[in-house]
């Protein structure tokens, strides 16, 4: 207590200064109205910009949680929107023909994953064995052929690309008919090979090639490419570029084609094999 007391006489003066000020504050702003206006709207700003200044001290400490809050919501959202549910649905296609009996069936399904930069590229189906799809079947798009069905799940399959070494597609010219096997040299996504065709056989830059459907796996005559370049000639067959017809990247929606007198067939020429 004698400390403050001695605090105040070695202040009085200013001590009184300032109350003098407060005092004649309080009367300019209680006998003036325009001054009382300019300090209460200062006053308004200066607590207005001490409010923001705590707002955005308080948001960035809150921020993690935040983020939190938006994401299960996005969460929530995305899992309500309809491209999170799997689509059951699928279209079989066939060809009534009075004249013949049918052969092939088409399964429309969706290209959910592809690569083509590979030596080796795989496509992945939104459609799977719940929808008649089995290892084996071809798959074509809308500009040709695109690869065989490897593997099967209920919901999905992978398809060997045309654009894999180990695929070899039988196809023939179609002006002439002469046939061999096309295969992916990994190189280029648009081009591959035309193998074992006789070096006697016309070809031209130009012609089409088309499937030749002696696999047993494609239907005949399924667009494959053009002729790009004629390569080398040999003694007994020529190599030939083809331009593919399909852009592989660019595949949205593929057919898995099914050839319903598949096992007949692969039963009879088994008893052949036997039998030689």
């Amino acid at each position: 207590m004698r400390n403050f007391l001695l605090l105040i006489r070695r202040y009085n003066f200013f001590i009184v200064f300032l109350l003098l000020e407060v005092v004649s504050g309080i009367l300019l702003v209680r006998n003036s109205t325009y001054q009382r206006a300019a300090i209460v709207g200062t006053s308004n700003d200066v607590i207005g910009q001490m409010y923001a200044a705590y707002s955005n001290v308080t948001d960035y400490l809150i921020l993690g949680e935040t983020n939190r809050i938006l994401a299960a919501e996005n969460a929530r959202l995305r899992r309500a929107d309809s491209a999170s549910f799997y689509d059951p649905k699928f279209e079989i296609m066939k060809v009534n023909d009075s004249t013949g009996l049918q052969q092939y069936e088409y399964i429309s399904a969706r290209v959910i994953n592809n690569s083509v930069t590979r030596v080796n590229n795989y496509i992945t189906l939104d459609k799977g064995s719940m929808q008649g799809i089995r290892p084996e079947m071809a798959v074509m798009g809308s500009n040709g052929v695109v690869g065989i069905v490897k593997d099967v799940s209920e919901h999905f399959s992978t398809v060997i690309s045309l654009l894999h070494s180990s695929t070899k597609i039988s196809s023939k010219i179609k002006k002439n008919d002469y046939f061999g096997s096309t295969v992916w040299d990994g190189d280029s996504p648009q081009f591959a090979r035309l193998l074992d065709i006789p070096s006697h056989a016309q070809v031209t830059v130009g012609d089409t090639i088309v499937t030749s459907s002696y696999s047993g796996i494609f239907p005949r005559d399924i667009f494959v490419g053009t002729v790009s370049e004629l390569g080398t000639t040999g003694e007994s067959f020529k190599e030939i570029k083809l331009r593919l017809s399909t852009d592989f990247q660019k595949l949205s929606y593929v057919y898995v084609v099914r050839n319903l007198m598949k096992s007949e067939r692969d039963t009879l020429e088994a008893k052949s094999i036997v039998v030689q």
